[in-house]
């Protein structure tokens, strides 16, 4: 049991906000959580606040919390029990040991738990309530199922080894539980099923991104929450998410993004709109516009002396103008430029419908 908690503390210290701000949100190590509410669910940190992440809350699941809030500490002083912190503050995610003082345990017959600060500032579980240990005598007439060095040392084990209870596994890891994750101890003092493995699971490399880079050492796998991040050449621009993660079922969180390439605007002697604003595209820098920008040209009323707008989008390098649009001769422009489509008063709407 020494050793289990010895790793739990290790992982605590080293692993668990890696996994929590990674976007992924694997099998809790941690079990049965007492929960007030649950804070409002997400996908990444855009669809938080300013002041809060997308962060595993436990079986909340993705949520948006405020990573700077505390969970209450120091805890309330108990005659059998001594609580210390296994994280260096008592913030989000926190890990905290309640152990039994000797000659006393906890109902599943262990002497120590571990504790996660939710989302909602509290600890999880149920406040430990050590008792006195039954004399050998007594706890003979229990019977109970082994649990193997090995499997307590690999797993975060719920539950009770006791004949006729039943256990849940999960890996302290965070790998991917192969075999049944809940066991039943049968009277015979056996186990219904064979312990489960956990197998360690990895995502391939992404694919690369044209016009852009992948910032991220290059390996042929990558562990479960690790972190790639693109980033675009200049003059293209991001279309999709600026980070992927690696998910505990092998796959990444989103499909990489595409750098999308800038349009040249296709008219050289008439006014545009861009932005709301109306100017000549040799005003423009490099006369282009980026990916997803809009563009209203300016076309003629067959039968009046008006013009209507009509939009068109950039897209990935490509932007066309308007079957309506018509390019003025370098005469038009020169000799009557008041006369330009995109200078003459605009139709009313009675005329282009």
């Amino acid at each position: 049991m020494d050793c289990a908690l010895l790793l739990l503390s290790l992982w605590a210290l080293t692993g668990t906000v890696s996994l929590q701000t990674s976007g992924s949100c694997p099998e809790r190590l941690l079990g049965q959580e007492r929960r007030r509410t649950c804070p409002r669910p997400c996908k990444s940190d855009r669809d938080c606040g300013s002041k809060r992440q997308c962060l595993c809350d436990g079986h909340c699941g993705l949520s948006c919390v405020a990573p700077g809030r505390t969970c209450p500490w120091p805890l309330t002083s108990s005659e059998n029990s001594v609580a210390h912190l296994l994280s260096p503050t008592h913030s989000f995610s926190a890990l905290l040991e309640v152990r039994c003082k000797p000659g006393y345990t906890l109902p599943s017959g262990l002497d120590a738990t571990i504790r996660r600060c939710q989302g909602d500032r509290q600890w999880s579980g149920d406040e430990p309530n050590c008792t006195e240990s039954q004399s050998p005598e007594a706890a003979a007439d229990v019977q109970s199922c082994p649990l193997p060095d090995e499997v307590i040392s690999t797993f975060s084990i719920q539950g009770d080894a006791t004949v006729g209870t039943s256990i849940r596994y999960s890996c302290m890891s965070g790998a991917q539980i192969i075999g049944s994750n809940e066991n039943f101890c049968q009277d015979n003092q056996t186990w219904q099923y064979p312990h489960p493995i956990c197998k360690k699971v990895y995502c391939l490399p992404p694919r690369e991104v044209e016009h852009g880079y992948v910032v991220a050492v290059q390996k042929t796998e990558y562990e479960v929450g690790f972190d790639i991040h693109y980033l675009c050449k200049k003059s293209f621009l991001l279309d999709g998410p600026k980070k992927v993660t690696c998910l505990s079922n092998g796959s990444w969180s989103e499909s990489p993004p595409h750098c999308r390439g800038r349009c040249l605007i296709p008219a050289e002697r008439s006014r545009v709109v861009i932005g709301g604003e109306k100017r000549w595209p040799f005003d423009v820098t490099d006369a282009m516009v980026p990916h997803g920008k809009n563009v209203t040209f300016f076309c003629k009323h067959p039968r009046h002396q008006c013009n209507f707008a009509a939009i068109q989008t950039c897209f990935d390098g490509k932007l066309q103008p308007p079957a309506c649009y018509l390019e003025p001769t370098w005469l038009q422009y020169k000799l009557f430029p008041h006369r330009l489509v995109s200078e003459i008063e605009e139709c009313v709407p009675a005329d282009v419908e």
